[in-house]
């Protein structure tokens, strides 16, 4: 069944199917192979996952942060972000890291970080005589922080099949997602000190700087707010991304007063489609999961692991490579929810934390997000700057070696993420 499942699932995948129709495709025809298996089992196994009470957290932040980045509160945290690191060398595209870290805490998704920010910021770097494919090389990579940073869509979907904490996850992959800002922004200083980036010019120094700081506040406190309700058990992450929302329509309505009906209605469409897309792979990769559960293939993955490679730091290293390469040609929420189950059940036999598993997923597959050839920051990035892929990902190696750093911190030292 698994042979039938992969093969198809390749070729499907080669003739340019959508991840997720190509992967209910394959799992229903692997099903379809197993003779004393009723076809309604593929029906319940599909809509099974999408009753999931803690799911419905994805919706609602999706919503919440697109209400909170469509309108002024945009522009305001670029302008904080400008105020804070503009007048360093490589200033404006630290403003893109600082940037994505920010948004990251009312996001929680990459893509929608990277249209969002590349948008204002990429066309802003060009106009001060940047490098475009600079600028979109920091664009793609500094918008996956909001894979680590609270509320963290990719570190929701892990949850769900791994049945670890959400508010753990949230909690460990504060620092990892610092960790790539700061790597981040020493490459932008140093690039815009030895290639001589124009410095942005400063007005008003700390009393700009206040003034920037109060009008970012409900944003800048967003991501906080969210885990003191979580860590003091006062909320339910489901629970709490309501309340995300309620939040952002009351910053909205009563700070800035920009809401109008269009920006709702773009908001709930948005919202709309990209749940759509999740809930499809969701349920997808759950048929999978039946498939490879019923031939007992995370535990033989993990049985050949534990025996032929051995030594745990191996095994680690393995996992890692696969996702590497894994990540090169899925999108992170269907890569962690196909790699989450075999994983877990290889962490386990190692002795592995699951909170440090789903870091360290995270932050592996991430990678992929800007890495050729289905990046889909990267590809977000190119449009909006109109270079091509190859000049972006020259400018992205020093990019790729801070994130690696990073990753191999958070496999092999575990005190970065269980603190």
């Amino acid at each position: 069944m698994t042979v039938v499942m992969v093969a198809v699932f390749a070729l499907l995948l080669l003739l340019s199917f959508p991840v997720g129709y190509a992967l209910v495709i394959s799992s229903g025809a692997a099903v379809m192979t197993m003779g004393s298996v009723p076809t309604v089992i593929s029906v319940i196994k599909l809509f099974q996952p999408t009753q999931s009470f803690p799911l419905l957290a994805i919706p609602f932040f999706i919503l919440s942060g697109a209400l909170m980045m469509s309108g002024t509160l945009g522009q305001k945290l670029v302008r904080f972000a400008a105020a804070l690191v503009g007048r360093y060398p490589g200033g404006l595209a630290q403003v893109t890291v600082v940037g994505s870290t920010i948004f990251g805490g009312v996001s929680g998704s990459a893509v929608a970080e990277a249209s969002a920010l590349g948008s204002m910021l990429i066309p802003w770097q060009k106009r001060e005589g940047y490098p475009a494919a600079f600028g979109a090389a920091a664009t793609a990579s500094s918008s996956v922080i909001a894979g680590l940073i609270p509320p963290s869509i990719p570190l929701i979907l892990y949850a769900a099949v791994s049945n670890a904490s959400i508010a753990s996850l949230f909690l460990a992959g504060i620092l990892p997602g610092l960790m790539l800002a700061g790597g981040m922004m020493i490459v932008c200083y140093v690039s815009g000190r030895m290639r001589n980036f124009p410095l942005l010019k400063s007005e008003g120094g700390l009393r700009a700087l206040g003034t920037a700081t109060v009008a970012a506040l409900p944003a800048l406190l967003m991501p906080a707010f969210i885990l003191v309700l979580l860590r003091f058990g006062i909320a339910t992450p489901t629970e709490v991304s309501v309340i995300a929302v309620a939040y952002a329509l009351l910053v909205s309505i009563l700070i800035y007063r920009d809401l109008t009906v269009k920006r709702i209605y773009a908001a709930l469409m948005g919202t709309v489609v990209t749940t759509g897309v999740v809930m499809l792979v969701i349920a997808a990769s759950n048929l999978v999961g039946y498939v490879l559960i019923t031939e007992a293939i995370p535990n033989a993955v993990a049985g050949y692991a534990e025996s032929v490679l051995k030594e745990p730091w191996l095994i680690i290293l393995a996992m890692n490579l696969i996702m590497l390469v894994v990540g090169m040609f899925l999108d992170l929420p269907a890569a962690i929810l196909l790699l989450g189950p075999t994983f877990v059940a290889v962490g386990s036999a190692i002795g592995m934390d699951t909170i440090q598993l789903g870091i360290m997923m995270a932050v592996n597959l991430s990678i992929g997000l800007f890495t050729p050839p289905i990046g889909t920051t990267l590809f977000i990035s190119a449009a909006i700057s109109r270079e091509p892929i190859g000049a972006i990902v020259r400018e992205l190696w020093p990019f790729y070696l801070v994130a690696l750093i990073v990753l191999g911190l958070v496999s092999y030292v575990p005190a970065t993420i269980l603190y």
